[in-house]
Formats: structure tokens, C-alpha cells, sequence
């Protein structure tokens, strides 16, 4: 279109003149549409420098022209708006993220899948954990563990997750609006009304009840009552600053509900208490560093979490409830009669030999369980000593 009208307009070789640009400049100055004397070239207009070859600008008039183009265009609201519509669009744009939902589920299906948490597993991971060790632990001497029953509870944490943060979005939807992390949630940001997500919430309870009622009686009625325990976690920020301790709880009742799948009963409460309350201690180191990317919001708001209430004394609470997980789960792997069992001559002359012998005289089945245990407190000790608490992406990270 540019080309087009320079190519109509250079016809006569002069560009009729605008009043305020002579205004601007003054009748006597040489303008575009005022050419000096000296020859210019025809134009041509499939040239993109048509306009250039038909007048010779003067370096003065150059500068007083580009300084009227860029106060116009600065003091123009069209600019203006047009700068800030592009900086909020660039803003929008970066802070988007497409996850596989956007890109592969059909348009009605996505806002339950965001729902459920579908495009961010490891909630799922940390809910599914302290059933496959306790499904682990609970297996006889000699067997594997049940394939069916890591399968089942799988698939369990994956809808029983799933449930507990549709529960959470429709009890705190009120709250999500005014939290940065959690404003564009389905149910908060009126993709989904509230009715949508209590008829999404029983379908995905009948699915959970469907897995459940292939597990014995006892695992039945200790798997109901955990319920209680999803339903009520969402009020627990309004009470009390402990509500990543009632997390713990809700989140590691697996650790119970899988040793009772396979032995029918808890009848080893010295292996299966420890496990419990291991992972319960683990909940509150993880879940504290979580609770630190919402505190500024989080005062704002009302609510209250450990993140509040441990300050800046965050990572001395989370090094003793880091120390009590691998202590318990140290405590879990001896009851169950996972040991090791060492045949060794020291030597207090020669250390080196010392530590040879130690190395070659491990017997036993148990040893793998304390060097796995040893790596997992190395890496949940370097999770606390370097988290930044003050960056939401690092407590994101962690």
C-alpha cells in the first residue's frame, strides 16, 4: 500500500504539503515538497527508495524533521497505547507456558485436566511414593512386590490427587483470585463454575471407589477414612500456621493403606508407624519451601501456612524435620530386619585397612537400603542448604 501511493503522489513530483509540518518547520526551509534545484533522478516506484532518489533532503532539514517525527509520535495517545498494548501482549506471552494439555486435549477437555493437576505430575509422584514403599516393605522375604497392588495404588494417587485439588480450588476460590500463583486456576478464573467442578469431583471419586473396593475390607474401610482427611485439608490455612503438618498426614496415609492391601492388617506398627511418620516430616520439609513462594500474598490474604510462621528461621525447622524423615525411615529399614550384618578386624594402626575390610565384609541383604538411604539424605541436605527463599522459581525448583 506504501508503494502504491508513493507511486500515485510522485506523479507530479511534489507531495501536497501538511499545514502543521509548516507550520513546524517554516515556508523557507527546503522540504520533501519543497526539492532543491539541483537534479534529481526519476523515481521509480518498485523501488524502495523511490522517495529518497526524488529529494534530496539537507542535513539541517534531516534533523528538524526526525525530531518532529519522534515528538509527534511521543505525544500521540495512539502511540502511546500502541507501546503499552505491545509491552502487556510481550508480558502475557512470556508468562504463558503451554503445557502438553494446551497442545494435544480438545478445548473442552482442558480445563479439567488443569483441574486435576494432569500437567503437573509430581504431586502425584509425591502422593504415590509412600504407598509403593510401604507395598515394598510389607512384600514377604524372597518375593517381589505385588505388581497388581503398585499398579492399583498408582493409578489411585493419580485420581486421589487429582480429587484433592478439585476440592482445594472449589473451597479456596474465593482466595485463588487474589494470589498471583493461583488466580488462573479453572474454578478462580471462570473457566469452570463451581458446579461443573463438584460434578468433575464425583466422577472422579466413583473412579477412586472403583479401584478401592478391589482391596480387602480392612484396606477398604482405612481408605474411606482418609476422605476426612482431603476434605478438611483446604480449611486448615485458616486456623492454623501447621497446615503443610496436616498435608503430611493427608498425604502419607499410603504408607498405611499399602502395607494393609498386602498383609490385611497393620500388624507391624513398629515398620509401618516410623514409614508413616517419616514421610509426614518429609511433607513439612517440602512443603514449607512451597509455602514460601506465596507468603507475601499469603499476608495479604489472611491465610496462614509454616512458611509464616518459621520466618527466617525456615531452614533450621526444615534441617530437624529433614533429620527426623531419614531418621524414622532408618528406624523403619531395622525393624523390618533390613540390616547389615559386618565381620571386620580393626586395625587402629592402619585406616586404610580398616575401611578395605569394611568395604568387603558387608553381608546381608540390607546394605543397598542404607546406601540409597544415605544418597536421599544427601540430596534432601543439599535441597535445604541451597534453596533461595526469596526466589519464588527456586522454592519452585526445590
Amino acid at each position: 500500500m506504501a508503494l502504491f501511493w508513493l507511486s500515485r503522489t510522485s506523479r507530479n513530483r511534489y507531495l501536497k504539503p501538511s499545514l502543521s509540518y509548516l507550520s513546524l518547520i517554516g515556508n523557507n526551509e527546503p522540504t520533501i515538497f519543497t526539492p532543491q534545484s539541483h537534479p534529481t533522478v526519476s523515481p521509480n516506484p518498485r523501488n524502495l527508495n523511490t522517495l529518497t532518489q526524488f529529494h534530496r533532503w539537507s542535513p539541517d532539514f534531516k534533523e528538524k524533521f526526525r525530531f518532529i517525527s519522534v515528538a509527534r509520535f511521543c505525544i500521540s495517545p495512539r502511540g502511546v497505547a500502541k507501546d503499552e498494548e505491545k509491552e502487556s501482549f510481550n508480558s502475557n506471552r512470556n508468562n504463558i507456558k503451554n503445557s502438553w494439555i494446551d497442545l494435544y486435549l480438545p478445548t473442552h477437555v482442558r480445563p479439567y485436566a488443569k483441574l486435576a493437576r494432569l500437567d503437573k505430575p509430581i504431586g502425584t509422584w509425591l502422593l504415590a511414593w509412600p504407598c509403593m514403599w510401604s507395598i515394598t516393605l510389607a512384600a514377604y522375604p524372597g518375593h517381589l512386590p505385588d505388581l497388581k497392588m503398585l499398579t492399583l495404588f498408582g493409578c489411585g494417587a493419580l485420581l486421589l490427587r487429582g480429587a484433592g485439588c478439585t476440592i482445594n480450588d472449589l473451597l479456596d476460590r474465593d482466595i485463588d483470585t487474589m494470589v498471583e500463583r493461583t488466580k488462573s486456576r479453572p474454578v478462580a478464573s471462570g473457566l469452570l463454575t463451581p458446579f461443573q467442578g463438584l460434578c468433575f469431583l464425583g466422577f472422579e471419586l466413583l473412579l477412586g471407589l472403583g479401584i478401592l473396593l478391589q482391596l480387602n475390607n480392612y484396606s477398604r474401610i482405612l481408605g474411606a477414612s482418609s476422605l476426612l482427611l482431603v476434605f478438611s485439608y483446604p480449611l486448615m490455612k485458616r486456623f492454623t500456621f501447621w497446615p503443610q503438618a496436616y498435608l503430611g498426614l493427608t498425604f502419607n496415609w499410603g504408607a498405611l493403606l499399602g502395607w494393609a492391601a498386602v498383609r490385611g492388617s497393620l500388624d507391624h506398627a513398629a515398620v509401618v508407624l516410623p514409614l508413616y511418620i517419616s514421610g509426614v516430616f518429609w511433607t513439612l520439609v517440602y512443603d514449607t519451601i512451597y509455602a514460601h513462594q506465596d507468603k507475601e500474598d499469603d499476608l495479604k490474604v489472611g491465610v496462614k501456612s509454616t512458611a509464616l510462621r518459621f520466618g527466617d528461621s525456615t531452614k533450621e525447622w526444615i534441617t530437624g524435620f529433614g533429620i527426623a524423615c531419614i531418621s524414622n525411615l532408618a528406624l523403619c529399614g531395622f525393624n523390618s530386619d533390613i540390616g547389615i550384618y559386618l565381620r571386620f578386624v580393626v586395625h587402629a594402626s592402619n585406616l586404610f585397612s580398616f575401611k578395605l575390610i569394611f568395604l568387603t565384609s558387608c553381608g546381608g541383604t540390607g546394605w543397598p537400603y542404607y546406601a540409597f538411604l544415605t544418597a536421599a539424605s544427601g540430596q534432601l541436605g543439599w535441597q535445604i542448604w541451597t534453596v533461595d527463599l526469596s526466589s519464588r522459581a527456586d522454592c519452585n525448583r526445590k
